[in-house]
């Protein structure tokens, strides 16, 4: 199914960016779309937790090709349409006595993110939409997602799970997030030992015609001839004009013999 391969997916809930008309905001959501069957359905499953750390869950399949089919959980519709109208929108139409119930809209987000947007309608033909914002996940973490699904069931022995996977999750999130900042530290520092002995083969080659110090600055100049020297007299200290073509930069000899732009 060409259509759904951009939703194909664990999306994790963004719960502070969703907003909700309909049932109250969830602490944290799941939602995963699969595909099913011969492959001409989708499965879609949402798991999430309440404020009150209570685990529900929800799934169901659907055809989306655009034809009416009856629909098993009834206090949510009696059939289902769902429809891919690009490679980023895909709908999905619950009906209840020939009204609607409940519709649906999956979006592709420019930054690739999933929103889901639910339009509610009750028994007197009121709308009420929730929105809610997913992120594509990159952990385990089962529990979470709509809080209007299908066949919603409480699960006591999930919150334990979910506890669990959440402790674990935070852990390891945070360990990753240490190792990776110091793979970028040592990135920065292999850059800057790169920077200094690019410098120190040029001054290494460059004119000298004195002892350097370690710890003292010095002024690398260009000659006309494209060569370089090293001088212990600044560009301001000249007068007028430098006697070299350019001067290129301050420079001071480290303590392990590499030279430093300063």
């Amino acid at each position: 199914m060409v259509d759904a391969y951009n939703f194909l997916a664990s999306w994790q809930l963004f719960p502070e960016k969703g907003t909700y008309e309909f049932g109250n905001r969830p602490k944290s959501g799941i939602f995963r779309i699969e595909l099913a069957g011969t492959g001409k359905q989708l499965s879609i499953s949402m798991n999430w937790v309440s404020l009150e750390d209570q685990a529900f869950s929800s799934q169901y399949s659907i055809t989306p090709d655009g034809e009416e089919y009856t629909f098993e959980n009834h206090e949510v519709g009696d059939t289902v349409r769902s429809e891919f109208t690009s490679s980023l929108i895909f709908q999905t139409h619950f009906s209840k006595n020939k009204k609607p119930s409940l519709e649906v809209t999956h979006e592709i987000t420019p930054k690739g993110y999933l929103k889901v947007t639910h339009h509610h309608y009750n028994e007197a033909g009121e709308k009420f939409t929730n929105e809610e914002i997913y992120h594509k996940q990159l952990s385990v973490l089962p529990y979470a997602a709509s809080v209007s699904g299908a066949v919603i069931k409480p699960n006591e022995a999930g919150v334990i799970r979910h506890h669990a996977l959440s402790a674990m999750e935070e852990q390891t999130n945070m360990q990753l997030t240490q190792i990776r900042q110091q793979i970028e530290l040592l990135a920065i520092q292999a850059k800057e030992i790169q920077k200094r002995k690019e410098l120190s083969m040029i001054i290494y080659d460059a004119q000298i015609s004195f002892a350097p110090v370690i710890g003292q600055t010095y002024y690398l100049y260009e000659k006309e001839d494209a060569s370089y020297l090293v001088s212990m007299i600044a560009p301001k200290e000249w007068g007028r004009k430098t006697p070299y073509k350019n001067f290129v930069s301050a420079v001071k000899l480290l303590a392990d013999h590499t030279w430093k732009d300063i």
